[in-house]
């Protein structure tokens, strides 16, 4: 039931996307989309019934190689954008301004397909050409989607003319940036990697205060072999300060490296906690026993 509701909502900010902001806009689109668009534009057909008519025989064509879920998911979501799109055709009005319609037409665009791809759907066109292809004689699905898209971009400056087919692709690379926030998150996460010669005590101040999974790593400093200890933990953004708090109340000269990913999921952040700014007066009293534990094990 979720997947069919992020289908529902993804096939209706696309149509919405293309109805409000393409169509009036005399703006393209990649793919099927973007062919109905330009028939639109150049023959005054309903992209609603183009994109039903062409999708529906690529999926005719392709449900040898592809799989019934996928083929059964797709005639879904290509029959409600189809279905959206036709509703909304006459709603929309030109903005005045392209490229402020192609910002918000790449929003859109951008949310839709992300809750299309989240849901294990698609809204076939190229797509699913792509995966025929791949299936057929083992051609890259990546590139021979981006060759397909390209083909029909180009061929709006035929249509639409050269600069509006250049707000385009303003629109498609916008859609592609919030597509990729859609899947993988908004909220960037941080890679801490710290040296430190009380690892064991700051590793626990930051598991004790900042509920975070940490990994000790053991290794050897290459200028003179001694062992060195590395704690890896991953944390989100808004986390990072806090954790840096945590390390230099344990040990003032750790060196933290932080890197930046996006896509992280279970362990400590299945149930990770976020503190407000406090005074963590347990790490000072861990601090003064493991510098004195080093002390002691150096003499």
């Amino acid at each position: 039931m979720r997947d069919f509701g992020l289908m529902v909502l993804g096939t209706f900010f696309f149509a919405f996307s293309v109805a409000i902001f393409a169509m009036p806009n005399s703006l393209a689109e990649g793919g099927i989309p973007g062919l109905s668009l330009l028939l639109y534009f150049g023959l005054g057909w309903s992209p609603a019934l183009v994109a039903f008519l062409a999708n529906g025989f690529i999926l005719l064509i392709g449900y040898r190689y592809l799989p019934n879920a996928m083929i059964i998911k797709s005639i879904a979501a290509i029959s409600l954008f189809s279905l959206f799109l036709f509703l909304m055709e006459d709603l929309g009005s030109a903005m005045g301004d392209p490229l402020l319609a192609a910002l918000y037409a790449g929003v859109f665009t951008g949310i839709g397909f992300g809750f299309v791809f989240r849901s294990g759907s698609t809204i076939g066109g190229t797509s699913t050409i792509a995966k025929m292809l791949n299936y057929k004689f083992g051609w890259e699905l990546t590139t021979v989607n981006f060759v397909l898209d390209a083909l029909v971009v180009v061929g709006g400056v035929l249509v639409i003319g050269p600069i509006l087919t250049l707000y385009t692709v303003v629109a498609l690379f916008i859609g592609k940036r919030v597509t990729d926030y859609v899947l993988e998150g908004f909220e960037s996460k941080k890679i801490v990697h710290i040296f430190s010669d009380y690892s064991e005590s700051v590793a626990r101040s930051i598991r004790g205060n900042l509920g975070a999974h940490t990994t000790i790593l053991e290794g050897k400093n290459d200028e003179n072999g001694k062992d060195e200890n590395l704690i890896y933990v991953v944390v989100p953004k808004q986390q990072l300060f806090y954790l840096k708090k945590l390390v230099r109340e344990v040990d003032e000269e750790a060196f933290t490296v932080v890197n930046t990913v996006k896509d992280v999921s279970g362990g400590s952040f299945a149930k990770a906690h976020y503190p407000t700014q406090k005074t963590f007066s347990s790490t000072k009293k861990e601090k003064q026993y493991y510098r004195k534990k080093l002390k002691d094990e150096e003499e």
